[in-house]
């Protein structure tokens, strides 16, 4: 797996680049956001590792500019306690977020985890699943709201899918970090929520016809409008 480290702090990229490139990983690094950037756009990569912080281009605006083109999986780091960064890069389409200082180790089960998710199922295309106008290929990994395709990051379309497998039926909070995020959901971690909240304005805006509705308390449910 091919994967590009945006920081602009170079003896840190040094040090998580030699632990990625030991763990089997083909990671390249980019300090200049810019060329980061560009790089990201223009050629292949399976993932990027952004960090938030850098100079005359920020995390948040490069992972904005990134997201208007591709939904290439993105690994935001972030300052340790800083939830308001976490919230902001998740709103803007990133799929997970590593406080730092960052453990390698941690690093590398995390980025394993999205691009486990990325990989298509095992079965075969004829396995769509559907909720109404709502449509979700497993296989391919793509998603339609009617005839309209749905450009959905690794994150959405893993919480779409797990809630469309279970029409109306009341999915906890706990149980899509688990089964759709691949982690435990951690004390004021608001993944899934801010992942729905994105979900809820794409739907709206392909036409609408389902709904991601709130259960108090406890998680979330999908089922068609009206």
């Amino acid at each position: 797996m091919r994967v590009l480290l945006i920081d602009d702090d170079s003896a840190f990229t040094d040090l998580l680049a030699e632990y990625l490139v030991g763990d089997g990983f083909a990671c390249e690094q980019a300090t200049d956001p810019r060329a980061g950037l560009d790089r990201a756009l223009s050629e292949r990569f399976d993932a990027v590792i952004l960090d938030v912080m850098m100079p005359e281009l920020d995390g948040m605006e490069l992972l904005r500019r990134l997201r208007r083109e591709t939904a290439l999986p993105v690994l935001m780091l972030t300052a340790k306690g800083d939830s308001i960064d976490r919230i902001v890069g998740l709103e803007l389409g990133a799929d997970d977020y590593i406080p730092k200082p960052v453990h390698p180790r941690e690093l590398a089960a995390r980025l394993r985890a999205v691009l486990r998710r990325q990989q298509p199922e095992a079965q075969g295309p004829s396995r769509e699943v559907v909720v109404g106008p709502l449509r979700l290929a497993p296989a391919s990994r793509q998603s339609w709201l009617a005839d309209r395709e749905l450009n959905l990051t690794v994150s959405e379309f893993d919480l779409l899918l797990l809630l469309a497998r279970r029409p109306g039926e009341v999915l906890t909070k706990d149980e899509l970090f688990e089964r759709a995020l691949r982690r435990p959901r951690e004390p004021y971690d608001r993944s899934v929520d801010v992942h729905v909240s994105n979900l809820r304005q794409k739907l709206t805006a392909a036409g609408g016809g389902v709904e991601i509705e709130t259960a108090r308390a406890l998680g979330y449910r999908l089922k068609p409008e009206g």
